[in-house]
């Protein structure tokens, strides 16, 4: 079933919803921020605890987010994934310091090539538990395709998501998270191709993100993949000072879908 996934981005020890496709990896001159929260991270880990809201990401986007990520894993102790900077020397530290699981990207894409290498190192740094490990596909569009983009969605790689390479990852890990990087942020509807492609490939969890700005788009998403694919909406939501989506709404989605709505 297609469910809500809540999320707390971190930009400067803040939590930011951002523009994805602005971030940039020398300089913050190009950054568009939608919106910088006064709220801890921790505030927003209450209120998903609050609600159950099971399958959170927590994404550090680039240094200086440490603490903040810290104060959100230990306000919802193994309630919520991590993600931004892991490798495997700090793989397992995370789970001990609260992550349900982490989420790894970048570092599996050295010199924008996949390393297996680094899989497999980052999955023995966590005793070969793959139910710890999610990996970030977030993509960007390149001709007909989408490509993994890294380094803050400013490097496309040559890892192209199809059917092939959903296959090869699939008994590593035990979900994907995927973010559109090129609608990422702007609120202008979610990307349809992919997602109806990512219940195609995938036969495990996949939290899309990207462009959603309506209570509808949950309900888009079930439609387009049949209740396959998961869907996190940050911008548009009113507790990130958006105006088109409630945060109650999407509560209220969730436990329809539990009930078999």
């Amino acid at each position: 079933m297609t469910r809500f996934r809540p999320c707390i981005d971190l930009h400067a020890g803040s939590v930011k919803q951002i523009v994805g496709g602005t971030l940039s990896m020398t300089s913050d001159s190009s950054l568009k921020t939608n919106f910088t929260s006064e709220q801890p991270s921790s505030h927003y880990a209450d209120l998903y605890k609050k609600h159950n809201l099971t399958g959170a990401h927590v994404i550090m986007l680039g240094p200086g987010n440490d603490e903040a990520a810290n104060e959100a894993l230990g306000a919802w102790k193994g309630g919520m994934q991590v993600g931004g900077g892991i490798t495997e020397k700090n793989a397992a530290k995370w789970v001990e310091r609260g992550a349900e699981k982490v989420i790894v990207t970048s570092y599996l894409f050295p010199n924008g090539t996949f390393s297996f290498a680094r899989l497999q190192a980052v999955l023995n740094a966590l005793g070969d538990d793959k139910s710890k490990l999610v990996i970030d596909l977030s993509c960007r569009k390149k001709g007909d395709g989408w490509f993994v983009a890294t380094n803050k969605w400013q490097t496309i790689t040559d890892f192209e998501l199809n059917q092939e390479s959903i296959s090869l990852l699939e008994p590593h890990c035990s979900e994907f998270l995927i973010h559109a990087a090129d609608v990422e942020g702007l609120q202008r509807g979610i990307d349809h191709e992919l997602v109806t492609k990512l219940s195609e490939w995938c036969t495990i969890p996949v939290t899309y993100a990207g462009g959603g700005r309506s209570i509808d788009d949950l309900g888009l998403v079930k439609k387009l993949s049949s209740g396959k694919v998961d869907i996190t909406i940050g911008s548009a939501l009113d507790i990130f000072g958006g105006s088109s989506v409630k945060f109650e709404d999407c509560v209220r989605w969730n436990e329809a879908q539990a009930k078999g709505s």
